[in-house]
């Protein structure tokens, strides 16, 4: 039986298709990652999180800034001699300064390890969305697989249909048998065939909804290969949940959240912390006024031209309890972080238990429906030989050949249940 199971496992060889032109399971994987939109959304998200790492390296650094002004004044004005006097006026003058920060409450540090690490945990979700990606294909590969090998069970009965159909036609033109006889079987080659065109339509539809989910502008002329799959030992639940602890991606996502949270804690606190910087500062300025003699432009640069130095300390005292506040909210942030964790981890525990008992029945089940449709196949042979010789009637023999096709039906079925869940539970147990 084992041995016989190992067979099955094995997998349909395609026909009528190149080989060359045929997507492997790997290929559609990779396809439709490097194509998928929520995962290029989440890249995106990548180079967010990045310029705000730089953002905050940026802060570290002074700023520089240089300013110039003119103004001119025409008029009545005030003079030394406290009188009015009409006369125009113009003033220029520039400046340069230049502000460091030294001490920001540990602010700008603080922000720096919070980007980064909202940095990780956003490259962990782009992982964990590649995961859900490989996931939706892997199953839905699965599904055109499963709907061609349903196609090839339809054939086999068409194949059936057909050869008893020929048998009767013989038989009639020696009057053995009633017209009605030949109609029966006429009519059920009939449904046979509907039943063919059906299952061609499904496996095209499974395939339509596969190269749309790998993003291909037109599903014309896509078709996969086979994928031969031989019995492989199925790991236990505790083994995959402890190993999927470790690798799950979206298990590590939700982890580095809770860092992040934490990040943002301690960098809502340096609201409470002074502030201390470096500031300083060049500039000139050049004055006109009408009736004057004036010094020249280069003269006055010179002789006006200042310099600046200084410290300025903030000291916070009362901010209306802002920082207060934004420390609270950052607290509920890390407790839905907690929380979202905690969901990931009993969901990751639910399915993988869940996919270990599926796994489990699949695999009784396949071994029944492998003795099922053997019995089945054995019993049409024998029914056809009764029939042949007379011994059986149309609707015996009619009931024998349902009672195959439905049991090599069941066949593929639990083959193919059996398949995704070990091939999930292998995803889990090596991500």
């Amino acid at each position: 039986m084992r041995k016989l199971l190992t067979l099955i496992l094995i997998g349909a060889t395609a026909t009528g298709t190149d080989a060359a032109e045929l997507w492997s399971l790997d290929s559609c994987i990779n396809y439709a990652i490097s194509h998928n939109l929520t995962i290029r959304s989440r890249q995106n998200d990548v180079t967010q999180a990045e310029l705000s790492v730089t953002e905050a390296k940026d802060r570290f650094l002074p700023t520089l800034d240089a300013g110039a002004s003119q103004s001119f004044n025409f008029g009545r004005g005030l003079t030394s001699d406290n009188t009015y006097a009409d006369r125009n006026t113009s003033q220029f003058g520039w400046n340069l300064s230049m502000q460091l920060p030294l001490f920001q409450g540990l602010s700008a540090k603080r922000q720096l390890d919070y980007s980064r690490a909202n940095l990780k945990a956003i490259l962990e979700s782009v992982e964990a969305a590649k995961e859900d990606v490989t996931l939706q294909v892997i199953a839905q590969y699965l599904q055109v697989l499963y709907a061609g090998e349903v196609h090839d069970v339809a054939l086999e009965q068409l194949r059936i249909s057909e050869v008893e159909l020929e048998r009767q036609q013989q038989l009639l033109e020696a009057g053995k048998i009633p017209e009605l006889d030949m109609k029966q079987a006429q009519s059920q080659v009939a449904q046979d065939r509907m039943t063919v065109v059906t299952s061609e339509n499904d496996r095209q539809l499974a395939l339509v909804d596969l190269a749309q989910l790998l993003q291909l502008p037109s599903p014309e002329e896509f078709d996969i290969a086979p994928l031969p799959d031989s019995y492989r030992l199925m790991p236990s639940a505790e083994t995959v949940y402890n190993n999927a602890l470790q690798n799950n991606h979206t298990l590590r996502a939700a982890k580095l959240n809770i860092d992040a949270a934490d990040r943002n804690i301690s960098l809502s606190k340096a609201g409470y912390l002074p502030r201390l910087s470096f500031n300083a500062g060049l500039g000139s300025s050049y004055y006109t006024v009408s009736g004057y003699d004036n010094s020249t432009f280069s003269h006055q640069m010179r002789d006006n031209f200042n310099k600046s130095l200084g410290f300025t300390l903030s000291i916070p005292i009362f901010d209306a309890f802002s920082t207060r506040n934004s420390v609270r909210r950052a607290r509920i942030q890390r407790t839905n972080a907690e929380i979202q964790y905690d969901e990931a981890r009993n969901k990751l525990y639910q399915s993988i238990q869940q996919l270990y008992y599926q796994a489990s029945g699949a695999e009784q089940k396949l071994e029944a429906a492998i003795t099922a449709q053997q019995t089945a196949h054995e019993a049409l042979n024998a029914m056809q030989e009764k029939y042949n010789f007379g011994k059986a009637n149309a609707t015996e023999f009619e009931q024998a050949k349902s009672t195959y096709v439905k049991a090599s039906l069941e066949l593929v079925q639990a083959k193919y249940e059996r398949i995704i869940r070990i091939r999930m539970l292998d995803f889990y147990n090596r991500h």
